[in-house]
């Protein structure tokens, strides 16, 4: 255990909250975000993780139109929905908020003003895009073509999914409107951009230095940085955070671009979640605190903005605003956590073209650690993965059922009905001390792959020290030297009970819901990993909104080897997992994908 805990802020990327969440955007933000903060959790660090619906901007604005409803009515929906999901996820926000809530326009436009102030932020005349059916603005993200850098065939309007590139609608070949394929018109209109390139020098001293950033994240990031021009930071919308700039600040038709508003919402949502606890100033010990070590989970599509934009704010703020002053500058980022893309079929998940499998469709039928465990083991940690059903059932089955979980169930069943508690441990031999040392020594060596995000890799060795303790109870048969010798049998399992206790503690921040089950049936009392809650709080103001957060606080799980004492009373053994049974899940799983696709 550390002697002066680390200050560990885990800054997770905001889903849109234009409609439900697919397992595709939970395998970039979500289940990486989740397993870092549980793991330094049990480090004994102070954890502050944050992240919430991004609920202003272009997709918002669309699909409200096209459902005939109000940008704040469908945010409302869909921010309960995702809220919901991620909490039967078990991803263990700090705060989980909203980014239309007062205290987040607060501090949008605070950063905004002190960045237009001190001249980061400048007027120029560009080129907007307009819908030809109806004279309103065309949001950059409803605009696709061929993009003029790889010749990806649906690009953006704001950026090339393909190659990352940043991108302006004008740029695109053969530009189309999304929501009726007409091309959308372009003509003259006043912004507010960002001078990018007035940061490009202490960018890429900045980038060159991270020698701890994935390869893939530099490597992106210092392309950007050789090329940096202006970036338009408002947008011609009605929805979203105010214009705090003289000659913006009045007009309806002029707002925060959504991804300025969104990146700061980091700040905003740590500034909201001091304020609830009635500690207003808690948050400068993570974000004014040059010891304090910020991480940053998100699809590698958003790379850019966490490697540049957003730095490109902080750096610009400084100590000004009301948010700096005497206590110091807003730490830059330490780690960009980028995943790649979760495929299905070789296709981006993508909603708006039906590849999409939502995470409430997959948790109303699958437990939450089956689809954790899969995401993990098989996801786009560092490439691109194609997530198909029959692999999902081939990992739950032949790898975290037949391995993890049938070892949990033979050393239980074999305690509980031969002795009903932890037996008592005679002496121990080579093949015991062995085996107990290996699973001890996890705590190190599964604890720095995860202290390095390298989160495959530490499923990976948890797992591979699960059939060591496999192996060595199918060696001792305890349930054979019963009859000859009780003691030795005691032995045996008192050590495979020794070793299942550490390894539930390994397996917590990948299988919070299962580990936490296994720890009841150990017959330990108290919370090792949850839950989680959803409440209702009030800002100054007065206006009220839904958080999703936890106290974990009252979590008893430490990251180091079990102290099970003999005598503990075991709980009756229930399995860990349910078996899949292919020849069912596969067909109906296809059935259903077949059925949206259809629009049946």
């Amino acid at each position: 255990m550390n002697d002066q805990p680390e200050k560990i802020l885990v800054a997770v990327a905001w889903p849109y909250a234009n409609g439900p969440r697919h397992i595709g955007h939970v395998a970039g933000f979500g289940v990486p975000s989740d397993i870092f903060a549980r793991y330094h959790r049990l480090k004994g660090n102070d954890v502050l993780m944050v992240s919430g619906t991004d609920e202003h901007g272009t997709p918002i604005m669309v699909t409200a139109d096209r459902e005939g409803v109000s940008p704040k009515e469908l945010a409302d929906r869909a921010s309960a929905i995702i809220r919901d999901d991620l909490r039967r996820l078990g991803i263990s926000y700090d705060l989980f908020t909203r980014t239309t809530t007062s205290n987040h326009h607060e501090v949008v436009r605070d950063v905004f003003r002190t960045l237009w102030e001190k001249g980061a932020i400048v007027e120029q005349t560009t080129v907007g895009a307009f819908s030809a059916a109806t004279g309103r603005t065309l949001p950059d993200r409803y605009i696709e073509g061929t993009c003029p850098i790889c010749g990806f065939g649906e690009a953006r309007g704001d950026q090339c999914d393909n190659c990352g590139n940043q991108l302006d609608p004008i740029e695109l070949i053969e530009p189309r409107s999304k929501i009726d394929g007409e091309p959308p018109l372009f003509r003259e209109t006043s912004h507010l951009f960002l001078d990018l390139p007035a940061f490009a020098e202490r960018l890429a001293d900045w980038i060159g230095a991270q020698g701890h950033w994935r390869q893939n994240v530099k490597r992106f990031s210092l392309e950007l940085v050789k090329e940096l021009r202006r970036r338009p930071v408002t947008r011609d919308l009605d929805w979203g955070v105010r214009v705090p700039v003289p000659g913006y600040e009045e007009r309806e038709d002029k707002r925060i671009y959504v991804w300025i508003d969104a990146v700061v919402g980091y700040l905003s949502a740590s500034i909201e979640w001091a304020a609830n606890r009635g500690l207003p100033d808690a948050w400068r010990d993570w974000w004014q605190n040059p010891d304090a070590r910020h991480y940053y989970f998100m699809g590698k599509d958003n790379i850019v903005f966490h490697s540049v934009i957003w730095p490109s704010q902080l750096l610009g703020y400084g100590e000004g605003g009301v948010y700096g002053g005497d206590r110091g500058a807003l730490q830059l980022p330490y780690d960009i956590v980028s995943s790649e893309y979760l495929t299905m079929e070789g296709k981006q998940f993508s909603t708006s073209r039906d590849v999409v499998i939502y995470v409430g469709d997959v948790l109303d039928r699958y437990s939450a650690d089956a689809l954790r465990f899969y995401l993990t083991a098989a996801g786009p940690e560092t490439q691109d993965t194609d997530f198909t059903w029959a692999e999902f059932v081939r990992r739950v089955n032949d790898e975290l059922l037949a391995n993890w979980g049938n070892l949990v169930h033979r050393v239980l069943t074999s305690a509980y009905r031969t002795f009903g508690h932890v037996p008592a441990a005679g002496t121990l031999d080579d093949a015991d001390r062995a085996v107990l040392a290996a699973v001890e020594a996890g705590f190190d060596s599964v604890g720095d792959l995860l202290a390095k995000a390298r989160f495959k890799a530490a499923l990976a060795e948890t797992m591979r020290l699960s059939s060591q303790v496999n192996q060595y109870v199918s060696e001792q048969e305890p349930w054979a030297v019963i009859k000859a010798d009780p003691a030795r049998a005691g032995t045996i399992l008192y050590v495979a009970l020794r070793c299942i206790d550490n390894l539930k503690v390994l397996f917590t921040p990948f299988l919070p819901f299962s580990s936490q089950k296994l720890h009841e049936l150990l017959g330990h009392e108290g919370w090792l990993a949850g839950p989680l809650e959803i409440r209702e709080v009030t800002e100054s103001d007065g206006s009220r909104h839904e958080v999703l957060g936890g106290d974990y606080a009252v979590w008893v799980g430490r990251w180091q080897p079990s102290a099970l004492r003999a005598g503990q009373v075991l709980n009756d053994p229930q399995p860990l997992y349910a078996k899949l049974d292919p020849e069912t899940v596969i067909p109906d799983e296809l059935a259903r994908l077949e059925a949206r696709a259809s629009g049946r």
